[in-house]
């Protein structure tokens, strides 16, 4: 159900591509390794590796991607271990609604868009 809010909200933004899905932390790493987006979404509570663990994979197999990781967790109190894994930053899933969209803006700095993975 989460996914596919974030789903809507992704596709009516119509200078992003969403070029891909994910249902766990494994998928996530492949599939990004495949699709190269500029911009990765990671539910820090994936089923299999973590996002946490996602996300230190990912920066090593795909470098030049942003890393978003969503939490029920206080993203502030998450952000340094987010930080530390390779994140870029952290929203907490309580607001998405409000914040997914500005922190996506923020992270990305409107740089040109090859798509965003998701990955809950």
């Amino acid at each position: 159900m989460v996914r596919r809010g974030i789903r809507g909200l992704l596709f009516s933004q119509t200078t992003w591509e969403v070029c891909g899905e994910a249902i766990d932390g494994t998928e996530a790493v492949l599939k990004a390794r495949e699709l190269l987006p500029d911009l990765i979404l990671l539910d820090v509570s994936m089923p299999g590796i973590s996002g946490l663990e996602a996300a230190r994979l990912l920066r090593q197999e795909v470098p030049k991607a942003k890393i978003l990781v969503m939490s029920h967790h206080d993203a502030a109190q998450l952000l340094p271990r987010a930080l530390e894994a390779g994140a870029h930053a952290c929203v907490d899933k309580s607001i998405l609604s409000t914040d997914l969209l500005p922190t996506i803006n923020s992270v990305k700095g409107r740089s040109e868009d090859r798509g965003i993975a998701s990955a809950e």
